[in-house]
């Protein structure tokens, strides 16, 4: 196994006049150069965290993106679906019956999403 120098581990920046034998470094230097090396690592593993955080994020905001396209086009097909049906009822019965009765059919929808979400809220179902 090969092994580093302490000029190699310190860097290259060392003077060779500087460099000492581990065996002739004291127990507070060697606690010192445990300590930086420790702090050294852990910094890399903040810049990493913060990296991949950044990787997510963005994955995160293309795909909330997406979701908000699909639920503008849902909501298009929603009033569309609507427009056909009132057009549809308009055939069989006056044209403001018809989206009388396309609202009154949403309203109800509407109410059952409201009851539902406070029903959730209050702790009603699982």
């Amino acid at each position: 196994m090969a092994t580093l120098s302490p000029r190699a581990r310190r860097g290259a920046h060392t003077p060779p006049s500087q460099e000492v034998r581990s065996a002739d470094r004291s127990a507070g230097e060697l606690l010192a150069a445990v300590t930086a090396d420790a702090q050294h690592l852990l910094r890399q593993e903040v810049l990493l965290a913060k990296t991949e955080i950044r990787e997510e994020a963005a994955k995160a905001g293309k795909a909330a993106g997406m979701f908000g396209g699909a639920g503008f086009a849902g909501y298009m097909v929603a009033l569309f679906l609507s427009l056909a049906a009132v057009f549809g009822l308009a055939n069989v019965m006056d044209a403001g019956w018809a989206a009388l009765v396309v609202t009154a059919v949403w309203a109800v929808a509407g109410g059952g999403g409201v009851q539902g979400g406070r029903g959730r809220i209050r702790g009603g179902w699982a």
